[in-house]
């Protein structure tokens, strides 16, 4: 084996990276634009629940303590904001770069192989969600929603539920022949997980079934971190959805690359 073929071997992730580069140039070159929506976004949810449904709701009782509403949802707004964000990113932008601008097919002339592409379109579609989460979770801590040092862990946990709902977006995207076909996935997986993963009410108000479904659903274990995190909740047994979130990433990273590929290569 050549030292160069060896290179590429042990390197993969590391020159993944330039092609992350070149979107990070796009994306601060529009910056203004594209910052906006993440920052106003949860400004707004957290003026409609707290101000609106917050009013009406009052308190209510997790995990033994009794906390505003608002307290309750911004954990969910934080996580709902990553997975929308990184996976848009790995569903729609990818399938432009991919089917109208033709990046990736201009890339693939590059010394880059066709799979430290596909890495690298999966780690800045994590990015785009890590930016999301980060930008929304600065809100929450702005208006004091936070219980410190506890909240720091969401350090950890926001670029994880990112790269997961990354790996699910690319994965998605390699499965789509048309864009209007991401529709599908959004309305099947996304949807249902932004209603029905603890976001906007506890799950024990649910029946056991559809509590056991719920927790088969990689946003429940988001926000069950992140909510853990925000109130101060943190405990050993979060390290189980820590686990469940390294599994669901560690499931998909692979099978989106190996179809990624071929639909780039087809």
């Amino acid at each position: 084996m050549t030292r160069s073929a060896a290179n590429r071997i042990s390197l993969p992730a590391v020159r993944a990276l330039r092609y992350w580069r070149r979107n990070l140039d796009v994306f601060v070159a529009t910056w203004k634009t594209t910052i906006l929506p993440p920052l106003l976004e949860p400004i707004l949810y957290l003026i409609a629940f707290g101000a609106g449904i917050g009013v009406l709701i009052g308190g209510l009782t997790y995990r033994g303590q009794t906390i505003q509403y608002i307290r309750f949802v911004a954990p969910g707004m934080i996580s709902v904001g990553v997975m929308f964000w990184a996976f848009f990113e790995g569903t729609y932008s990818v399938f432009v770069r991919f089917r109208y601008q033709r990046t990736q097919e201009a890339v693939m002339t590059t010394p880059l192989t066709v799979e430290e592409i596909i890495v690298g379109e999966i780690l800045w579609s994590a990015s785009k969600g890590l930016v999301a989460g980060y930008v929304t979770s600065t809100v929450v801590a702005v208006v004091g929603l936070m219980a410190w040092p506890d909240a720091l862990w969401l350090l950890l946990m926001l670029p994880l539920g990112s790269l997961v709902f990354a790996a699910l977006g690319v994965f998605c995207c390699s499965l789509v022949s048309h864009i209007n076909t991401i529709n599908v996935p959004i309305f099947l997986l996304i949807w249902p997980m932004y209603l029905f993963s603890g976001t906007f009410f506890p799950l024990e108000v649910m029946p056991a079934w559809a509590r056991a479904v719920a927790w088969l659903l990689p946003l429940t274990h988001l926000v069950h971190l992140v909510r853990s995190a925000t109130l101060g909740l943190v405990e050993p047994s979060l390290w189980i959805s820590v686990a469940v979130l390294v599994a669901y990433a560690a499931a998909l990273i692979p099978p989106a690359t190996i179809l990624m590929r071929r639909k780039l290569i087809r």
